[in-house]
C-alpha cells in the first residue's frame, strides 16, 4: 500500500540526489529553487569580480595594449558563455544538472587557484615598467607566463560555461509546469535569478574591485576562489529538496537525424503516399518512453500528424527508412521544428550583447581617464557597473510584484507581458544606450582637447553611468525574457541546451565586438589616417564613431527582430 502511494505521488522522469524517484510534496518547489538563487549570488560574484576589472589587470600588470586587453577580455567572456552550450548538452544527454554544477564549480575553482598563484608571484608576471623613464615601453607578457595566464583564464571559462549551462535549468526544473501556480512561480524564479545575479555583481564591482585596486589582485582572485568554493556546500545543502531531470539522450543527435533524414528523403523525392504513412504510434514508430517524455505532467501529447509549417521536414517520417538510424517519429520532427523557429530569436539578441560587451572594455577605459572621485572616496573605474546592477535590483521586484500583476489584469493573460515583448524592450533600450554612449564620448573628448590630453580629465565619471543604466535595463529585460522563452518553448529533452543559447548569445556578442573592432581598424586605417581604435592613448581614438556604428547596427537588428517576433506563434504550453 505504501509503495502504491509513492507511485501515485511520483514525479515521472525525475530523481532525487540519490537517484531514487522524486516525490511530489517532498522534492521541487520554491524552497529547492531558493538554494539555486543563493548559489547564483556566489557564482556570479566569483566570475564578475575578475571579468569586470580584467581589462585593467591585463593592461597595467600584464602590459597589453588597450585594444589587446579589450579583445582578450571579450574573447575570455565570450568563451565562458559559449561553453554554456557544452554544459547544456551534457545535462540533456549524460548527467543531471545537479552533477554538472558540482563538476563545473570544481573546475572553476582550479582555474582561479592558477590565477591567484600567478598574481601572488612577481616571477610569474612580466617585469614592472621603468618608472624613471616612461619613454621605454613596458615588456608585454609572453612565453610560459602568458601560457599560465591564459590557461588559468580558460579553465575558469570552462567552469563558468558548465555552471551557466546547468544552474538556471536546475532551478527552473523545480516547478510544476502543469499548474498555473507552478508556472507563475517559475516566471518569478527567472526574475529573481537575474536579481541574484545582480546581487553577486554588486558585491563584485564594489568591494572586490576596490580590493583589487587597493590591496592587490592576489586578494581579488582569492576572494573569487573562496566564493566559488563556498557555493558548493550551499548548493549541496539543498540536495534533499531537489528533483533532478533524468537525461533523455542527445538532443543534437535527434536534430541531426531529423535534418539528415529529411534532406535525404527530399532528395530521393519520396512519394507523398509513403512520406506520411503510419504516423500513429506503432512498433516501428514508437511513442517516446518515459525517459524521452521526461515528465508525464508537463510533456506535450505526442503528435500523431505533422504540422504544415516547415513541411519539408515532414519527409523525415517514412514507413520504411533507408536505414534504421534515420527512423524518425512525428514528435521528433515537431521538436526540431520548434528549435528551428526559436533560433532566429536567439540570433537577434547577439547584437545587443555586442553592445553589452562595451561595459567591460572601452567604457571602463573611458572612466579611467575621468575624475572618479566621489567626495573623499576614489571610485575604481571597474565599479561603474554598480549603476545598472543597483537599478536591476530595484527594477526586478517592482517588475515581478507590480508591473506583471497589472499587465495580467490589463491583458487578461497569464504571462501579462510576453517573453518576446520583454526581449523587444531590451533591444530598444540598447539602441538608446549606444546613442547616449556616443554623445557622452563626444563630450569627454571635447574636455580632453580643452585640457591638453594630459592626466585625469576634469569631467566626472557619472556621465558614463548613463550608458550603463540603459544597457543594464536592456540586460534585465532580455536575459530574463530569453531564459524563460527558451525553457517554455523548447522540447522537454532539449531545455538545458536551449537555455544555454541565452548565454551563447552573450558569447557571440563578445566575439562580434572583437570582430567589429578589428574590421573597423582595418577599414579606417590607411597611410593617411590613424585607425579609429588603435594606439595607447584612448583620447586619440574615434570611440564616438564606433558607438554610432553600434547604434545603427542595433536599429537594423531590431527591425530584423520585429520580422521574426511578429510571426512567431507560441506553443500550446504557454498561456499568453
Amino acid at each position: 500500500m505504501e509503495l502504491q502511494e509513492h507511485q501515485l505521488t511520483r514525479w515521472e522522469g525525475y530523481v532525487d540526489w540519490r537517484n531514487r524517484p522524486a516525490l511530489r510534496g517532498r522534492h521541487g518547489g520554491m524552497l529547492a529553487a531558493s538554494f539555486v538563487l543563493g548559489v547564483e549570488i556566489l557564482e556570479n560574484l566569483a566570475y564578475l569580480a575578475n571579468a569586470s576589472n580584467l581589462v585593467m589587470y591585463l593592461s597595467e600588470y600584464m602590459h597589453l595594449s588597450p585594444s589587446k586587453s579589450a579583445n582578450s577580455v571579450t574573447n575570455f567572456m565570450g568563451t565562458s558563455f559559449l561553453l554554456a552550450l557544452l554544459g547544456g548538452f551534457l545535462t540533456d544527454t549524460f548527467f543531471t544538472t545537479y552533477h554538472v554544477y558540482l563538476i563545473s564549480a570544481a573546475i572553476e575553482f582550479l582555474g582561479l587557484v592558477i590565477l591567484t598563484v600567478q598574481a601572488r608571484s612577481s616571477s610569474l608576471k612580466p617585469p614592472a615598467c621603468n618608472a624613471s623613464n616612461p619613454t621605454i615601453p613596458c615588456q608585454e607578457i609572453d612565453g610560459a607566463k602568458a601560457a599560465m595566464l591564459f590557461t588559468g583564464l580558460y579553465v575558469v571559462a570552462l567552469g563558468v560555461g558548465g555552471i551557466k549551462g546547468s544552474l538556471p535549468a536546475h532551478g527552473a526544473e523545480q516547478f510544476d509546469e502543469s499548474s498555473p501556480q507552478g508556472r507563475k512561480q517559475r516566471s518569478t524564479f527567472f526574475n529573481y535569478f537575474v536579481f541574484c545575479l545582480s546581487c553577486g555583481a554588486l558585491f563584485a564591482v564594489t568591494f572586490v574591485v576596490w580590493v583589487e585596486d587597493n590591496k592587490g589582485w592576489v586578494w581579488g582572485f582569492g576572494i573569487s576562489t573562496i566564493a566559488i568554493l563556498l557555493s558548493i556546500p550551499v548548493f549541496l545543502a539543498g540536495s534533499a529538496s531537489y528533483r533532478n531531470k533524468i537525461p533523455s539522450g542527445s538532443p543534437l543527435a535527434t536534430i541531426s537525424k531529423v535534418l539528415v533524414a529529411a534532406g535525404f528523403n527530399n532528395c530521393m523525392s519520396t512519394s507523398s503516399s509513403n512520406a506520411i504513412a503510419n504516423l500513429t504510434t506503432s512498433p516501428s514508430n514508437p511513442a517516446p518512453t518515459s525517459k524521452d517524455a521526461i515528465d508525464n505532467s508537463t510533456a506535450a501529447v505526442p503528435a500523431e500528424t505533422p504540422t504544415k509549417s516547415l513541411d519539408w521536414l515532414n519527409k523525415a517520417v517514412v514507413n520504411k527508412p533507408i536505414h534504421s538510424t534515420l527512423e524518425c517519429t512525428v514528435q521528433q520532427v515537431e521538436d526540431v521544428k520548434i528549435v528551428i523557429k526559436i533560433f532566429p530569436i536567439f540570433a537577434c539578441t547577439i547584437m545587443l550583447n555586442c553592445c553589452l560587451a562595451q561595459l567591460s572594455t572601452f567604457s571602463v577605459q573611458q572612466a579611467d581617464t575621468m575624475d572618479t572621485k566621489l567626495g573623499a572616496l576614489k571610485v575604481p573605474p571597474a565599479s561603474l557597473p554598480v549603476f545598472p546592477v543597483v537599478f536591476i535590483m530595484m527594477l526586478a521586484p517592482v517588475y515581478d510584484h507590480l508591473i506583471i500583476p497589472f499587465a495580467r489584469k490589463l491583458t487578461k493573460s497569464e504571462m501579462g507581458i510576453t517573453c518576446l515583448q520583454r526581449i523587444g524592450i531590451g533591444l530598444v533600450l540598447s539602441i538608446i544606450a549606444m546613442a547616449v554612449a556616443a554623445l557622452v564620448e563626444i563630450k569627454r573628448k571635447r574636455v580632453a582637447t580643452d585640457s591638453g590630453l594630459a592626466g585625469k580629465l576634469p569631467i566626472t565619471f557619472f556621465w558614463i553611468a548613463f550608458q550603463y543604466l540603459f544597457l543594464g535595463s536592456a540586460d534585465l529585460f532580455t536575459l530574463a525574457g530569453l531564459l524563460e522563452f527558451f525553457f517554455t518553448e523548447a522540447p522537454a529533452g532539449m531545455r538545458s541546451l536551449a537555455m544555454s543559447l541565452s548565454w551563447a548569445s552573450l558569447a557571440m556578442g563578445y566575439y562580434l565586438s572583437s570582430v567589429i573592432v578589428s574590421i573597423v581598424n582595418i577599414v579606417t586605417g590607411n597611410s593617411k589616417n590613424r585607425p579609429w581604435l588603435s594606439g595607447t592613448n584612448l583620447n586619440h581614438y574615434h570611440l564616438e564613431r564606433f558607438y554610432w556604428l553600434l547604434c545603427v547596427l542595433s536599429v537594423l537588428n531590431f527591425l530584423h527582430y520585429l520580422f521574426w517576433a511578429t510571426r512567431y506563434k507560441y506553443s500550446a504550453r504557454v498561456k499568453n
